[in-house]
C-alpha cells in the first residue's frame, strides 16, 4: 500500500489496528481568529495572552504557562480552553504551519492567531501535532501565500484532509509525545539549573581582583593565594608552520571553543598558500582571540581540547602553559576577573568588532595562583560539573531526534 493511499501508521500503540478515517478539517471543527494585540501591548502584569511570536520563538504541543501579560481591552478574545491555535502569518511558508493547544481558560489570544475548537471527535493536542508534523504540514505550506511575509487563513486550514484514528489512539498519542516533551524540558531545566551553579561558582571561588582568598573554597585549603603574571606561567608560541607540516587550520570561537575551522564556517577561509605563516597549535595549548562578541566582551581565551595538532592566524596570540594546572587556567579564564585587566590596558582599536593590547602588555596579566594541590581540585571539581552538563544536553539531543523520528512514523 503506497504512503497516499494507506490509512494507518507506521508505528502504533499496542491494541490499535483500525484503519484511520480521512475528513476535512472543516468537518470537524470550528474557526475563529483572535484579534487587537501587538508586542507594543504587553506589559509587567495584567491578563495573560499569547501573541503568534510565541509559535515561533517558544514552541510547546501544549501550552500551560503564560508569561505574557497585557491591560484587556473590550472585544478581546478570551480561550475557553483547549482551543487549537496556529499562526496567520510568518516568515517562510515551512515554519508557518505549526500549532499549539491552549490548555487553560482565560488567556487572552492575540492577533495574527487562527484559532481552532474541535468537535468531540478530535482530541486537541493530537490535532496540534498532526498540523504540525508529517503530511498534513506539508500540505499547509503549500498553501501560504506572501513573499517576505506568508500568509495562512482559516479558509486554508479548513480544506486540510486530516487523517485521524478513533479517539482513545489520540489521546495516547498526545499523552505520549507530553511525556516526552516533559521529559526533554526537565532535562533542559537541569542542565540550565547546572549552568546557571557554574557561573556563580566561577565567580566564586576564585578570588576577587585584590582580594587573597575565594568567597567559596574546596575543603582542606587555608592558604592565601599568590599571583603570577601570564608571563611567569607560560611561553608565546612562535613555532610557525613553515614546512606545511600541518594544514588543518583551527579557529577560536567564543562560544565552541577551539574548533575546526572548517566545522565553524563550513568550509576552509584559510588560503592554503599563506599557512607556512600560521602559528602551530599543539594539544592543551591556549589561544587569544581579539574578536569582541556578546559572548567575550573582550575577546576569548581558549584551550586546545581537540587532542591533535593545527595552526591558527597570527593574528591569535598562541602561549602554552608551564608551572600551572592546565584546567585550573583554563576555567579561570572562564570566569570575567582578566576582563577588567583587559578594559584597564587595551581597547576596541581601529575597528569595532577587535580588542587591541600589545602582546607585551597581555604578557603582565595577573593570574591567581594557590598551590598546585587546590589547582588540581578546583580543575577536577569544574570538570566534573562540565560534564554532568554534557550528560544533560546528549540526553536532550537523543530525545530530540528520538521525538522527531517517532513524528514522522506515528502519523499519517
Amino acid at each position: 500500500m503506497s504512503e497516499e493511499t494507506k490509512k494507518a501508521p507506521a508505528i502504533r500503540f499496542q491494541g490499535f489496528t483500525d484503519d484511520w478515517e480521512q475528513r476535512k478539517l472543516g468537518e470537524l471543527a470550528s474557526f475563529s481568529k483572535g484579534a487587537g494585540y501587538t508586542k507594543g501591548d504587553l506589559t509587567a502584569t495584567g491578563k495573560p495572552i499569547i501573541l503568534y511570536g510565541r509559535l515561533y520563538t517558544k514552541y510547546e504541543t501544549v501550552i500551560e504557562n503564560v508569561d505574557t501579560f497585557v491591560d484587556e481591552k473590550e472585544k478581546s478574545v478570551i480561550s475557553t480552553g483547549n482551543e487549537v491555535i496556529v499562526p496567520a502569518s510568518g516568515e517562510t511558508s515551512e515554519d508557518i504551519s505549526r500549532a499549539s493547544v491552549v490548555a487553560k481558560p482565560g488567556i487572552i489570544l492575540g492577533g495574527d492567531l487562527n484559532v481552532i475548537k474541535p468537535n468531540t471527535e478530535i482530541v486537541p493536542s493530537f490535532l496540534a501535532l498532526t498540523i504540525s508534523n508529517g503530511r498534513q504540514q506539508k500540505e499547509l505550506s503549500k498553501k501560504a501565500q506572501g513573499k517576505s511575509v506568508v500568509h495562512l487563513h482559516n479558509s486554508d486550514l479548513k480544506e486540510v484532509d486530516l487523517v485521524y484514528p478513533h479517539k482513545e489512539e489520540q489521546t495516547k498519542i498526545g499523552t505520549f509525545f507530553k511525556h516526552l516533551d516533559d521529559t526533554i524540558a526537565l532535562h533542559q531545566r537541569m542542565s540550565d539549573k547546572q549552568k546557571e551553579l557554574k557561573a556563580n561558582l566561577l565567580q566564586m571561588m576564585f578570588p576577587r581582583n585584590g582580594e587573597k582568598i575565594p568567597e567559596v573554597r574546596l575543603a582542606g585549603f587555608a592558604e592565601d593565594w599568590s599571583q603570577r603574571t601570564l608571563e611567569d606561567i607560560s611561553d608565546k608560541v612562535t613555532e610557525k608552520n613553515k614546512a606545511r607540516e600541518f594544514t588543518e587550520t583551527l579557529t577560536n570561537s567564543a562560544e565552541y571553543g577551539i574548533i575546526s575551522q572548517s566545522d565553524y564556517f563550513d568550509k576552509d577561509i584559510s588560503n592554503i598558500n599563506n599557512i607556512d605563516g600560521y602559528y602551530v597549535v599543539r594539544p592543551d595549548d591556549f589561544v587569544y582571540n581579539p574578536r569582541i562578541s556578546n559572548f567575550a566582551p573582550v575577546g576569548p581565551i581558549k584551550r586546545n581540547n581537540l587532542n591533535r595538532i593545527g595552526i591558527m592566524s597570527p593574528l591569535y596570540y598562541v602561549f602554552r602553559p608551564k608551572r600551572v594546572d592546565h584546567t585550573f587556567l583554563e576555567k579561570y579564564f572562564e570566569t570575567s576577573y582578566w576582563h577588567i585587566f583587559m578594559k584597564m590596558n587595551g581597547d576596541s582599536g581601529a575597528r569595532a568588532d577587535r580588542f587591541a593590547i600589545k602582546d607585551t602588555i597581555l604578557k603582565e596579566m595577573p593570574i591567581p595562583y594557590p598551590i598546585k594541590e587546590e589547582q588540581v581540585k578546583i580543575g577536577i571539581f569544574f570538570n566534573q560539573l562540565d560534564k554532568s552538563i554534557v550528560l544533560h544536553q546528549e540526553k536532550i539531543a537523543h530525545l530530540k531526534v528520538l521525538k522527531s523520528t517517532l513524528l514522522n512514523k506515528m502519523f499519517i
